[in-house]
């Protein structure tokens, strides 16, 4: 016998909100009722009847109650945040071991029971509330109008790792990680001088997210610090997940393709910024840390720039900045002279794309296109593939859909060279975020050859850089030090001069403490006579 139950009723958008209110519990309460803003009473059973209606329904918070002679107190913790052997390490076997009921204050608990370094006391409900959710350990004790709050942070999570998006030769090889205060304390290993500073905040109101704004004083503008401040405290918005949701609040120009904030998961390059005057912001529950303001040529800069002989990286640079150009404009290069422009193409060149081309059934602009957006498909595919898969399908896909395009006639050879060279061009960019603008920005620069010819990729070459000029991050032009020019800190930016030549910090946004190094670090010939010195 088959036993037939009734269709459940589905909730749709025909229901009407009279029926929607109805399914609520009459019980619900929020965090922004009347109740949270009460002062903590004396009575410990009103205090847990009040917290327990808040967090209904939270299989996770802990409510465990405790016995300390004739006192009664209740322990208040998420399941799976803290560290429950510190609890009974450092409060829970001392608070049940005390017998004298008169000594049981909120001062003796704080400096005589709970051994944690990190207590503070309160008398609101709402903090208690907000501790709890930060991971924080409450305590409540029968006969105190105070609550004492107390860090035992703990829980499975992902420890201190080497960055996956920023690899390097040489190096650091630690990582941020998604807690905020380990983060924090990677930075301060870095910088550890009572001028670097670290403010917090509190965003999402829902989340309550935390995060963490660090600069060096009397190195960044007090002006920046400020205008950065005000701009994160205006942020409203029901939950703050990742570092991207500040960064697109806070940004100067939200329409631009260009990124105007810098982000990392390397400490190194964090203390490197805030030495430089700049300001880096930490997010709670992400490992990735925004640096700001940011310039266009801090995009082509890596982390190991700094750690190897400066030869080698003033030819790298220039290469980076060379494959940029060539990954924007190639394919519109290519499409314009290839369709209106034949004379500027060798004889000898002509005939072999002209041979390759004759039994190709699309135009140049169509051909040009149907490979970006394939070899686009594929690198997404890479990216979104596990790891072991992904490199197959990145690799393989390639090779294979380009041969077997190349012999069945849709694309020619030519094409799927320029292809390859303008892909390989973009991943020389050292930062993903600016990596994938350069390559956006190629497709409207392959339609304007496509139309106009090299008129048309030279008009929209120039509508870039003019937009790269007008933009700023923070009020620091973004194509600064080019324009304006600034013959100082053109040593790190085209190029990297040698440690000993930059004495100077950025004179953009430094302007007390500018001389970072002693004169004297600039080495000499040794002369005549000296250890060193030709015979």
């Amino acid at each position: 016998m088959v036993l037939k139950y009734p269709r459940p009723k589905l909730l749709t958008r025909r229901t009407p909100m009279k029926k929607l209110k109805k399914l609520k519990s009459s019980k619900e309460k929020s965090l922004s009722s009347d109740e949270t803003h009460k002062e903590i009473q004396a009575d410990l059973k009103d205090n847990i009847e009040i917290l327990k209606e808040l967090f209904q329904d939270c299989t996770d918070v802990v409510f465990r109650p405790l016995i300390a002679g004739n006192v009664h107190a209740y322990l208040l913790f998420v399941d799976g945040f803290v560290d429950t052997k510190a609890i009974e390490l450092h409060g829970l076997k001392q608070l049940i071991e005390e017998n004298e009921v008169n000594r049981i204050t909120a001062d003796f608990l704080t400096e005589r029971v709970i051994s944690i370094s990190s207590v503070s006391e309160t008398i609101k409900l709402d903090d208690v509330v907000k501790n709890v959710l930060k991971a924080n350990t409450v305590l409540l004790v029968d006969g105190l109008t105070k609550a004492i709050i107390f860090d035992a942070k703990g829980g499975e999570r992902r420890g201190v790792s080497e960055p996956t998006t920023e690899s390097a030769v040489r190096g650091p090889r630690e990582g941020f990680t998604e807690i905020l205060r380990v983060n924090t304390a990677l930075v301060r290993h870095k910088i550890r001088s009572n001028r670097l500073k670290i403010l917090s905040k509190d965003v999402g109101e829902e989340t309550q997210t935390n995060l963490a704004i660090l600069y060096v004083e009397g190195l960044a503008p007090p002006e920046l610090v400020e205008e950065v401040l005000s701009r994160v405290e205006r942020i409203k918005i029901d939950g703050i997940l990742e570092s991207g949701y500040i960064e697109e609040f806070i940004e100067d120009s939200a329409w631009s393709m260009f990124p105007q904030i810098q982000n990392t998961e390397r400490p190194d390059t964090v203390a490197a910024n805030l030495l430089e005057g700049r300001i880096a912001i930490i997010v709670d529950g992400t490992p990735f840390v925004l640096i700001l303001p940011a310039t266009f040529w801090q995009f082509f800069q890596s982390s190991e720039d700094y750690y190897d002989r400066f030869h080698i990286f003033i030819f790298l640079r220039l290469l980076r900045i060379s494959f940029v150009f060539i990954a924007i404009t190639l394919p519109g290069i290519y499409v314009a002279v290839t369709t209106y422009h034949q004379e500027m193409i060798p004889t000898s060149l002509l005939l072999s794309i002209a041979a390759s081309r004759e039994a190709i059934p699309f135009p140049m602009f169509v051909e040009a296109l149907i490979m970006e957006l394939a070899f686009e498909a594929l690198r997404e595919a890479g990216i979104r593939l596990p790891q072991i898969v992904g490199q197959a399908v990145g690799i393989l896909g390639a090779l294979v859909i380009g041969q077997a395009a190349v012999e069945a006639g849709i694309v020619s050879a030519p094409t799927v060279i320029m292809i390859a060279l303008t892909g390989i061009a973009s991943f020389t960019i050292p930062r993903y975020n600016m990596s994938i603008s350069v390559r956006m920005l190629r497709f409207p620069l392959m339609i304007l050859g496509g139309m106009f010819g090299l008129f048309g990729v030279v008009l929209g070459f120039l509508i870039i850089l003019t937009h790269l000029c007008k933009l700023r991050s923070f009020g620091i032009p973004y194509f600064w030090p080019i324009a304006p020019m600034s013959f100082k800190a053109l040593k790190d930016t085209l190029i990297r001069v040698p440690w000993w030549a930059m004495n100077e910090r950025p004179n953009q946004l430094v302007k007390e403490d500018v001389i970072r190094q002693a004169d004297h670090l600039m080495p000499s010939p040794p002369k005549a006579g000296e250890e060193g010195s030709p015979s």
